[in-house]
């Protein structure tokens, strides 16, 4: 039988000094986060913030015409709802989940009061916030100037340090979705991998074999991402402690 989950499974939870965790575990309440499930929209008033523990959320900026970009991506090392504790009333984005699984929600105006103390908290929050958008700066430039190939290795790269693991479920249009690229073109650079032994790519299911490799094949962008989550949250770092190996969605 699975260990029950736990807040603590969550990285910043994990993090925090055991007094504040003492005030913030009893008004977290667990939510089961099925895949596709709508956090919230741009422009929502959000009402609760998410710690994921097993589970991935994708933060995507949409254009008019109803295409959508990720821009960053969620999991057991962060938090969904940094506009809360900003000062933002409003999400700034839509959030939605790419990996089904729990999270911890707690009530926005909790939030704001453990913030509002300026103590460990509200430190750990704002460097998890400079490290978001670390990942988001780096999104667009790698969308922008990296090939197919290696944005792919980065974004599984993501995907698996924020939720433990070394399987994931995923099918092409998904992941083509995320990328903002053809069908095709994963195929092709699944297909490239697999043939190297980077990977087991069978119906839908991603086993990475050579995370070394993977890591190699990957641009600059996963590096500069995990390096500055690593700088900003020693306490809380996504290579500090994984969860069991599970297959898990992307």
């Amino acid at each position: 039988m699975p260990r029950a989950l736990s807040p603590e499974d969550n990285l910043l939870i994990a993090a925090l000094p055991q007094d504040v965790r003492g005030r913030l575990i009893p008004n977290l309440e667990r939510v089961d986060l099925p895949l596709g499930k709508v956090l919230h929209e741009a422009g929502d008033t959000e009402y609760y913030a998410y710690f994921p523990v097993d589970c991935l959320v994708s933060l995507l900026c949409l254009v008019d015409n109803g295409a959508s970009t990720e821009i960053a991506v969620v999991g057991r090392d962060g938090i969904v709802g940094v506009a809360v504790f900003l000062g933002g009333e409003s999400m700034p984005n839509r959030a939605i989940v790419q990996s089904g699984g729990a999270a911890f929600r707690l009530p926005s105006r909790q939030l704001k009061t453990e913030f509002n103390r300026y103590g460990d908290f509200s430190q750990l929050m704002l460097r998890y916030t400079q490290a978001l958008m670390t990942q988001i700066a780096q999104t667009a430039i790698c969308n922008r100037h990296h090939t197919i190939d290696q944005r792919l290795c980065r974004r599984l790269l993501l995907a698996l340090d924020r939720l433990g693991g070394n399987e994931l479920i995923m099918t092409q249009e998904r992941i083509a979705s995320i990328l903002g690229v053809r069908r095709e073109s994963v195929t092709e650079a699944a297909g490239k991998l697999d043939k190297l032994g980077v990977i087991l790519y069978k119906r839908g299911h991603i086993r990475v074999l050579d995370r070394n490799e993977l890591e190699r094949r990957s641009c600059e962008c996963y590096a500069v991402v995990r390096k500055e989550c690593e700088r900003l949250l020693p306490g809380a770092g996504i290579r500090a402690r994984r969860l069991p190996e599970a297959i898990t969605s992307l």
